[in-house]
């Protein structure tokens, strides 16, 4: 019965994103010129050419490096570090490597590649107290979405964990699929939007537990002067294998981000701080995100 809730509150998601997407299409299609949130070659030409470029080029390269799904190639450096973690408040730390690529189908449909490789350092919090490091279980999406978009923008998709772990404790030694869908909305200032997925496992070690995850990440973005701005980006987790009461991760927090160039390279800096109001037995308390956003505008 929880399996198939889940399927349907996915399917449900997908259904809305479908429904409102295509009104979303309809009024692109009725307007002209670029769409508010959007970006021109020439105002991204200038951004790459000058010092700092100019304030408008500034803001649309911020705004896509805040949309998940903009037709742009980038390469995010994440570190998250846990504190808190078990009963002798133990630190762990993940390097995320998320490459994001996309590729034009044709004149409707782009699809867009995200790619996240975990580096993992985590503590033993049950055992003699030492330290696991390695490669964890790599995770790819690809969504498809709207060439043309409007202020409001969509994806949807498959997506995949592959048992890339290098050791047991690093991953769930499991293939694993499911599905994914992003929506947001770009107006002024803003970028807001969010992403869910879930994934269930369908072969792999028989010893090991099911994977069965849920996850939604919601993302507020209010763009400032001078390539500044703030931002709040927590991922809500649950683990539906898991004991009543162990299920849930819910971060509450943000920070502040700003978009800047060495040399003719553009990059995205951002810190975010979070809480966590709901966490499993031994989870952490409290995190800190620091990430470096290679961007690379066509």
């Amino acid at each position: 019965m929880k399996r198939i809730c889940q399927f349907g509150l996915l399917i449900s998601a997908v259904v809305i994103l479908n429904i409102t997407a295509l009104s979303g299409q309809a009024e692109a299609d009725a307007k002209a010129g670029t769409p508010d949130g959007e970006f021109s070659r020439d105002e991204l030409k200038e951004m790459i050419k000058t010092p700092e470029g100019t304030a408008a080029a500034q803001e649309a390269l911020a705004k896509a490096a805040q949309n998940p799904i903009a037709n742009m190639i980038s390469l995010p450096l994440q570190n998250r570090t846990l504190f808190g973690i078990g009963p002798d408040d133990d630190t762990q730390n993940i390097l995320n490597i998320q490459p994001v690529v996309p590729f034009g189908l044709n004149d409707n449909w782009n699809v867009i590649t995200r790619t996240i490789a975990p580096l993992i350092w985590k503590p033993d919090v049950v055992g003699d107290g030492g330290t696991t490091f390695g490669l964890g279980d790599i995770n790819a999406t690809m969504f498809f979405s709207p060439a043309k978009s409007s202020e409001f923008t969509w994806g949807v998709g498959p997506v995949f964990s592959f048992p890339t772990a290098t050791d047991d404790v690093l991953g769930n030694d499991k293939w694993s699929a499911g599905l994914s869908g992003v929506a947001l909305v770009l107006k002024g200032p803003w970028v807001v939007g969010g992403l869910i997925s879930n994934l269930w496992s369908f072969a792999g070690d028989d010893d090991r537990a099911d994977v069965n995850q849920f996850l939604f990440q919601y993302f507020i973005n209010y763009n400032m002067a001078d390539g500044w701005y703030l931002s709040s980006a927590p991922i809500i987790t649950a683990d539906w294998e898991a004991d009543s009461g162990n299920q849930w991760t819910v971060p509450f927090g943000g920070g502040v981000g700003k978009i800047f160039k060495i040399g003719k390279q553009p990059l995205n800096a951002q810190v975010q701080a979070f809480y966590n109001v709901e966490t499993p037995d031994n989870g952490p308390d409290w995190s800190l995100r620091l990430q470096l956003q290679f961007l690379f505008p066509k």
